[in-house]
């Protein structure tokens, strides 16, 4: 069973995905995105970086996904390939930090990688204004993402937006403004019982336990 959680920058993906673990006894599994050596350099000088950074994200998010389609374990993973190929590499390129030559060769990269690897069974889609965000990221206090710009996430909230409304997959989206999941259980149950109705309408009287 693999369930991927989505969202912008500072929405509560890994706080979300601690706590869907700890709930279903699955595998948490955080992309490699803290590890990437060009994570700093970009938040310096976006346009510089960007596709250094960018391809490095690729290569370590498929390493990891191929290497968890191996192990064959249930796991919940903050974030998913598609957050970087379909919201954050085409909102460089609208914010000219991006060549559209540079974003071709991404694009196609990651076409040919994710092909090969296996799909989520389920996608969350952890939605928050941009206040929101913005409070979430001063309180968990990330040296490097103090230099985020506004526009720079309000951008990849409206990417994510028009990302989700034409995903094609199983999708929940959960609004963060709305469930306060990481201080408030009942709202982390109404999260709980959405994502078991999801579950059982893809296999009948199945539960989510292996």
């Amino acid at each position: 069973m693999q369930i991927a959680i989505s969202g912008n920058i500072g929405a509560g993906k890994t706080e979300l995905t601690k706590l869907l673990s700890r709930h279903y006894g699955y595998k948490a599994v955080f992309g490699p995105s803290e590890e990437n050596p060009y994570l700093n350099s970009f938040y310096e000088d976006m346009r510089r970086w960007s596709f250094n950074m960018m391809v490095h994200s690729l290569y370590a998010n498929v390493k990891q996904l191929a290497e968890l389609a191996e192990s064959g374990e249930s796991f919940v993973r903050d974030r998913s390939l598609y957050d970087d190929a379909c919201v954050f590499a085409p909102n460089l390129q609208d914010m000219g930090l991006i060549t559209s030559r540079d974003l071709d060769t991404y694009t196609k990269l990651f076409d040919m990688t994710y092909s090969l690897l296996p799909k989520p069974d389920l996608l969350i889609y952890v939605r928050g204004d941009v206040p929101t965000l913005i409070r979430h990221i001063q309180k968990r206090g990330r040296e490097y993402e103090s230099r985020i710009r506004l526009d720079y996430l309000t951008n990849l909230n409206n990417r994510y937006e028009n990302w989700a409304s034409s995903y094609k997959g199983k999708m929940l989206v959960v609004d963060t403004d709305e469930y306060d999941f990481v201080e408030n259980r009942s709202d982390l149950g109404l999260i709980i019982n959405k994502i078991d109705a999801e579950f059982n309408s893809l296999f009948g009287a199945e539960t989510m336990a292996d």
